[in-house]
């Protein structure tokens, strides 16, 4: 195919996964605000463990993807996971505490295929010279999803108080594997961002009935940050080696700044409120700016790391992609199921202090990869 066919399928990846994950960020990072706010005998679910549920089966079922994506090809296991996809949206219109969990169950299962699908499609339309654009493409287009989504949230709560064929996985396996440190902060992370910190907003008392409006606004500020972390650090940077460590050293940087400013902000009992608001006192009189520029700093950090991951997997198993992005999916699942578990019962002070102990240990190891990438293709040009 031609270098634009090749641009235009990636564009339609994009816009393909904007339009799915618009429905569904919108569901994850209302979910947990929403069942608090049900308050009756016959629906018994936890948005908290919805979410582990489906990122605990998406890790699991990812060993399993990358034959059926082989098998069935990325178009037709991308179209078959966003079946799956609408069925779990589908289940909010009349829910059951049954039809809540088995319905995660199956989006765990269709979420596997459709990111190791993706990442197969989107390797197999780029090169060594334009995975780095493509990646960045596909982000921006993406997060897009956060900004319509979260929109809808705001006019709806806005001042509102109530809520009525087989593959050579080892080939790709062990390589991928020993790169794993720097695929577990995204994990811990995305639960925080995507359900955690908007759960947290629209309990702080301190926010009074402007809190779940605030949710959606929270929302959509991440998904500025993410399209502007992908869009200028995936698209305008050209020099690939010195971009990568760089970006995931500010990317670092920006979500320390940002864990500080959340810790002086929101009170620490926020995420572990269930039918009330918040009873602690931050150290700092919340403020709204605050919360939202802590949104931004999120998406912006965010985007950052994983445009850079994307490029990294992209470039050293090129041939073997299916694999090495269903390992990427993996671990990254895995940490964020454990995180959406514990993110019920444990304050925010010490799920903050994780992130930014994994955040540095997984920032380092990056570095270390990909001074081991540079080595070895110097060492091939000599």
């Amino acid at each position: 195919s031609t270098p634009n066919t090749r641009t235009f399928n990636v564009v339609i990846l994009g816009v393909g996964f904007l339009f799915i994950f618009t429905a569904f960020t919108t569901c994850g990072n209302v979910e947990q605000t929403v069942v608090k706010s049900l308050g009756n005998d016959t629906f018994a679910g936890s948005g908290y463990h919805s979410l582990g549920i489906i990122y605990g089966v998406f890790s699991f079922a990812n060993l399993l993807a990358p034959t059926v994506v082989t098998v069935l090809g990325p178009k037709m296991s991308m179209f078959l996971s966003g079946l799956l996809y609408s069925g779990y949206i589908a289940v909010f219109i009349v829910p059951s505490t049954w039809s809540f969990y088995f319905t995660s169950v199956l989006i765990g299962v269709g979420a596997a295929m459709l990111w190791t699908a993706q990442g197969h499609f989107l390797v197999e339309n780029s090169e060594a010279s334009t995975i780095n654009r493509n990646t960045g493409m596909f982000w921006a287009l993406l997060q897009c999803s956060m900004l319509f989504g979260n929109l809808y949230i705001y006019f709806d709560w806005n001042g509102r108080t109530e809520i009525s064929g087989r593959v050579s996985f080892r080939k790709a396996f062990w390589p991928a594997a020993t790169t794993w440190p720097p695929l577990c902060p995204p994990g811990l992370e995305l639960s925080f961002y995507s359900g955690v910190y908007g759960t947290c907003i629209g309990a702080t008392a301190q926010f009074g009935e402007a809190a779940k409006g605030l949710i959606g606004i929270s929302g959509i500020v991440v998904g500025i940050g993410e399209i502007v972390g992908g869009g200028f650090f995936g698209l305008l940077c050209k020099n690939n080696r010195f971009r990568r460590t760089s970006v995931v050293f500010l990317a670092m940087v920006v979500h320390f700044v940002a864990f500080y400013l959340i810790f002086l902000n929101i009170p620490d009992d926020a995420p572990v409120v269930f039918q009330t608001n918040t009873q602690k006192t931050p150290y700092l009189t919340p403020s709204v700016s605050i919360a939202l520029l802590c949104s931004f700093l999120l998406g912006l950090g965010d985007s950052c790391f994983n445009t850079q991951l994307y490029s990294v997997l992209g470039c050293v198993y090129a041939e073997h992609s299916t694999p090495a992005f269903a390992i990427f999916k993996f671990i990254q699942s895995v940490f964020a199921a454990v995180a959406f578990f514990y993110s019920g019962y444990v304050l925010l002070m010490w799920q903050l202090l994780l992130m930014i102990i994994l955040g540095f240990t997984g920032t380092l190891c990056f570095f270390v990869v990909e001074r081991m990438q540079n080595f070895s293709v110097d060492l091939q040009e000599y």
